[in-house]
């Protein structure tokens, strides 16, 4: 007798049982690590063994590294762009984009391509939306959007530098996030110059 996958009950290692689960939990620990550490220095085993999967099952529901990682990224994208569907309303400093924007800055930084791997890019597309309201042109809002991308992964990356370069260790994250506003607020509404 054969039973739905997904309806099984969890196998002994009280892992995930079924593709949708193990799916799930494999890309939500890998978004994990790669966020600790970055994609090239996580190994398939490493997201197997933290989502309670055999790493044989990583390889032949999401395939090989560079597929794994695109995967991750459109889960993180899929998962921003409920939340803005939802009216979440987000800002460039939005700590609920901090763990996807860590993932696509340590990806970027790992050399995979990530214009090429993530499909959807929902928060720079709901920037580039606020920014046609306010700059004359679409080619001017796109660029506000990316300078405001360019800015909050900055940050991302940066912080820990950017704090010591600047004597701001004792800047609280919400006086960060006000300030990475108010810079794109600037961006914004700025007349891009010729």
């Amino acid at each position: 007798m054969t039973t739905d996958s997904a309806t099984r009950e969890p196998d002994s290692t009280g892992g995930p049982v079924g593709r949708d689960a193990v799916v799930a939990a494999v890309l939500e620990h890998a978004a994990d690590l790669f966020a600790e550490r970055g994609p090239a220095a996580t190994s398939i085993r490493d997201i197997a063994d933290r989502a309670g999967v055999n790493h044989g099952l990583v390889f032949r529901h999401l395939g090989a590294k560079d597929q794994l990682v695109g995967a991750v990224l459109n889960h993180l994208a899929a998962d921003t762009a409920v939340q803005i569907e939802s009216g979440h309303r987000f800002s460039p400093g939005d700590p609920m984009l901090r763990r996807h924007w860590t993932v696509l800055a340590r990806a970027i930084l790992d050399g995979y391509p990530v214009g090429e791997l993530q499909q959807q890019f929902p928060a720079v597309e709901r920037i580039v939306e606020v920014a046609r309201t306010k700059q004359p042109d679409d080619r001017s809002a796109a660029l506000a959007a990316a300078n405001i991308a360019a800015l909050a992964l900055g940050w991302q990356l940066f912080e820990p530098f950017l704090r010591g370069a600047t004597g701001l260790q004792d800047v609280s994250e919400s006086e960060i996030r006000s300030g990475i506003d108010a810079a794109a607020a600037l961006i914004l509404g700025a007349p891009p110059t010729s």
